[in-house]
């Protein structure tokens, strides 16, 4: 147990842990406080504005439709059909690590940080929402599950490992940007909730790659002892 959780430590690596334990003291000390300084508001509410100004109407429209499909109902069909093709082609670790990663971050956010901070959405929103506003969860799950299930189905079909990236890169990109344009959240909730995001993503990938290389060295071990 205890090799293993030096193995997983070391598969993060010191940039992201300094990471992780930097926004930990962060959330921990000056939680609901965060967003006490009206200048941060303020700062938040001119890029919201001029994002306003530059968008068109016409992408405006497509990026409110783009905002709904990505929403909670619409990402749990994607969620579900992605576990039905893992469950269907039998790769078992990969849809452990998928349930874990994607249940784990609804947790993480709308669990503990959102009642923590317990922010305030922006005013004029577009579409009706309900609920603190930081961070987003918008952008931690996506960050979460778009990209965690590219890694896992490159693995398998390195071919396509690049259309993979670059279509959920451009998706995730767009689900942003559609958040910001509903005025749901502050761009400062996106920031946020991308890092959340991105570190849950390299906790739960670093722990898939430990059990992994644990369970090719016992399968690899146990079929020598067989042959013996």
């Amino acid at each position: 147990m205890t090799r293993a959780a030096r193995q997983w430590l070391l598969a993060l690596g010191i940039p992201r842990i300094t990471f992780a334990v930097a926004l930990l003291i962060l959330s921990v000390c000056f939680g609901p406080n965060l967003f006490s300084n009206p200048s941060s508001i303020s700062l938040d509410s001119q890029i919201l504005d001029g994002l306003h100004q530059l968008i068109p109407a016409g992408l405006g429209s497509v990026l409110l439709i783009i905002y709904q499909l990505s929403g909670v109902h619409v990402t749990a069909v994607l969620v579900f059909a992605m576990l039905c093709f893992l469950a269907l082609k039998r790769f078992w670790p990969e849809l452990i690590c998928l349930v874990f990663g994607t249940a784990g971050i609804l947790a993480i956010v709308d669990g503990i940080l959102k009642p923590w901070f317990d922010r305030p959405r922006p005013d004029g929103k577009l579409l009706a929402l309900g609920g603190p506003s930081f961070p987003s969860g918008h952008a931690a799950g996506s960050v979460v599950f778009y990209f965690m299930s590219c890694t896992l189905l490159a693995a398998h079909y390195p071919k396509i490992r690049r259309l993979l990236f670059v279509v959920s890169s451009l998706w995730v990109a767009l689900v942003w940007l559609s958040t910001l344009y509903c005025r749901a959240h502050w761009p400062s909730d996106i920031v946020a909730g991308s890092s959340v995001g991105y570190l849950w993503l390299s906790f739960c990938m670093a722990g898939f790659n430990v059990w992994e290389n644990h369970y090719s060295y016992f399968s690899f071990h146990n079929s020598s002892h067989i042959r013996r």
